[in-house]
């Protein structure tokens, strides 16, 4: 697969996450508010989010090794270090993100774990909210400061 092409489909796929991660931490958060019990959709909801957020890692792992942005920042690493949006995509976006998934995979399994409803749902709640947090302050967005880049992308 092509550079243009991986880019397009880890940048589409990037909502898929966002709206699991939305939908879980509102489940979550509604258990937890109304001592709901804990179901095999619940844990199954759990369990694709965190899997979805794994394939997004993944795709953006693949993305990372074959990107012309990271492999000049890789070989010219003392200049490189100083443009900002090359340190971004370089350093900054793959590192925030490595976080959030771990903190992701950290809650998923933490919930898996706990013995009560309302623990499975607060641990969700918390470690996936941090997660999302994290993603969402290393998301490259069109109207960021820092860097932009579209917000949909075409093949």
């Amino acid at each position: 697969m092509n550079y243009s092409s991986l880019l397009t489909i880890h940048s589409w796929f990037r909502w898929v996450v966002l709206i699991s991660l939305m939908i879980t931490i509102g489940r979550a958060w509604f258990g937890r508010r109304n001592k709901l019990t804990f179901t095999t959709f619940d844990n199954k909801l759990r369990h694709m989010t965190a899997s979805i957020c794994h394939i997004q890692l993944v795709l953006g792992l693949w993305l990372y090794f074959i990107s012309p942005i990271v492999n000049y920042f890789l070989n010219n690493f003392g200049e490189a270090v100083h443009l900002r949006e090359i340190r971004f995509f370089g350093m900054e976006h793959i590192t925030v993100m490595i976080i959030a998934i771990l903190v992701i995979t950290i809650g998923s399994m933490k919930a898996k774990r706990k013995h009560t409803d309302r623990e499975k749902f607060n641990t969700i709640y918390v470690w996936y909210s941090v997660g999302l947090l994290l993603i969402l302050s290393s998301i490259p967005w069109s109207f960021s400061p820092l860097t932009s880049r579209p917000l949909f992308r075409v093949f």
